[in-house]
């Protein structure tokens, strides 16, 4: 039929695409939660306990969506001895929009010209929080792809995530994930499963350019984060179910086939939230559910519940929240780390959540794990989608190598400096005044930024905006593993010497050295 592909089009595959190394960068300092709504005056836990927040990162006016993209991919080049011209496309998504024309690619390019190499494919992807995973399906699908040459793809997710005075502010946030892309992953997507769901919707917004602020209709971005969740949980339900088939495979899909489960988290309850939704709709999906014993005893009252009359069920919230209680725990909480800690990034959230279950577990633990994520971005667009784990934690394995670099990330965390909220409200004023001034030099302290990190220089008279780079003399002991040359002995090999690049030329499958082995 049209469009479908060759009989033999799976043998010219790369095996096992996916996210090879994975870098995150937040902030040097945050505004503890608890202190915060003492300052804003509101009921003592509304942020805590309410929200599920402890602490939140947040930028002074040195850093920038630029900035912090180049801090991160400069970090994961050096930290995984990996040399620029291994590099053959670069895709950030973000919707932190500092200039309506310039990409934030082309500004982190400056990082490449030392290796001469341009010949660097991707641009900035954009709609809300869900342009890191359009940046990262994109990289993933070069590779894949008759375009790709050989050579690694790089995804980075950043924002920064800031909110007038009011209830949504303690929803901020910032940060930057770096991904490496390539075969041999030891987090490998699973090839066709995707479920997609994408529809208009003003929720979340920000048309007023002159501004950081968005437009926020808090019941309405919930009803919609709920119901793209249901829709695309549906659809990779039954994606995954016809893939069984075709395998002979005779099982139902449920939350139990993912070891772990992570979310785009605007703050934590609404993910504890979503992992029961996503309970509730495993229980409707199954007719027949032993509401005697097991996981939906006592449920039999909401055999008859239309999800989408329950967004705001406060009942069938609480019932499905305390049936998943166990689930939670095991598949979701560990997540949750940086997201607890350093507020919501935007685009890097769910990729937060997934470095926090990596940072807090062993390679012999995560072996063969299948990886749940949801993606959402207002407006809105959402993906459901899985990673499989590499079954390889031997050490100096991928796997390994992925968890090792990670490790460090609670004491990252905890070696942030704490900032008064007053002095919080006074950062958040200053970039309210100075957002897109000109010219202009930044006021903040580049000696309490962490070493090795970018910052903003001055924007001149033309906005045009100058870049340094704190120095890594004076590392803290939770940079001690970076290495200050790209020059440096490869941990990770290119993938050009392990294959020569794609022929440009028709030759059959067997001219072609990649596979994809039993994809």
């Amino acid at each position: 039929m049209p469009g479908s592909a060759p009989a033999n089009g799976e043998a010219t595959w790369p095996k096992d695409v996916g996210v090879i190394a994975l870098e995150i960068y937040f902030p040097s300092q945050y505004v503890d939660q608890a202190e915060l709504e003492q300052f804003d005056g509101v009921s003592a836990g509304k942020y805590t306990v309410g929200l599920g927040q402890a602490r939140m990162g947040f930028c002074s006016d040195r850093e920038d969506i630029n900035s912090l993209c180049l801090t991160v991919v400069q970090r994961l080049m050096e930290r995984n001895g990996l040399s620029y011209d291994q590099v053959g496309r670069l895709e950030v998504g973000t919707e932190t929009i500092i200039d309506k024309s310039k990409s934030v690619k082309t500004v982190v390019m400056q990082l490449f010209e030392e290796s001469g190499n341009t010949d660097v494919e991707g641009i900035d992807t954009t709609n809300a929080c869900y342009g890191g995973t359009a940046a990262l399906f994109n990289a993933v699908n070069w590779v894949e792809s008759s375009s790709w040459d050989g050579r690694y793809a790089l995804a980075v997710a950043g924002d920064i995530a800031v909110y007038a005075t009011g209830s949504a502010r303690p929803t901020g946030g910032a940060g930057a994930i770096a991904m490496l892309v390539g075969p041999n992953a030891p987090l490998a997507f699973d090839r066709g499963l995707r479920g997609t769901h994408m529809q208009h919707a003003y929720d979340f917004y920000k048309p007023d350019m002159a501004s950081e602020y968005p437009v926020v209709d808090g019941k309405l971005s919930i009803e919609c984060y709920l119901s793209a969740l249901d829709r695309c949980y549906s659809v990779y339900r039954n994606k995954i179910h016809a893939q069984w088939q075709r395998e002979g495979v005779d099982k139902r899909f449920s939350l139990e086939d993912f070891g772990y489960m992570v979310f785009h988290s605007p703050y934590c309850k609404l993910v504890q939230k979503s992992l029961a939704r996503l309970v509730l709709s495993d229980f409707l999906s199954h007719p027949r559910s032993n509401t005697e014993t097991g996981p939906f005893s006592g449920l039999e009252a909401f055999r008859e519940v239309k999800p989408e009359e329950t967004y705001f069920n406060r009942d069938v919230e609480k019932a499905f929240m305390k049936a998943s209680t166990e689930m939670f725990d095991q598949k979701t909480k560990a997540s949750l780390l940086v997201s607890n800690q350093n507020g919501n990034m935007y685009t890097p959230s769910v990729y937060g959540c997934l470095a926090s279950v990596i940072a807090q577990h062993t390679p012999q633990h995560l072996a063969g794990q299948r990886i749940g994520l949801f993606s959402y971005g207002s407006g809105f667009a959402a993906t459901l989608y899985s990673l499989r784990v590499s079954q390889d934690a031997t050490p100096g394995s991928g796997l390994d190598k992925l968890c090792a670099s990670l490790c460090d990330l609670k004491a990252r965390l905890d070696s942030r400096r704490k900032v008064s909220p007053a002095m919080f409200a006074e950062n958040m004023q200053l970039r309210e005044e100075t957002h897109h001034l000109a010219p202009y030099v930044p006021q903040g302290a580049v000696e309490e930024l962490f070493p090795g990190t970018w910052y903003l220089t001055r924007v001149d008279e033309k906005h045009r905006r100058e870049y340094s780079r704190r120095s890594l003399n004076d590392d803290l002991p939770l940079e001690a593993g970076l290495v200050n040359s790209t020059t440096a002995t490869e941990h990770i090999p290119s993938p050009v010497k392990k294959m020569p690049r794609l022929p440009a030329s028709t030759a059959g499958p067997e001219a072609v050295t990649v596979s994809n082995g039993d994809h």
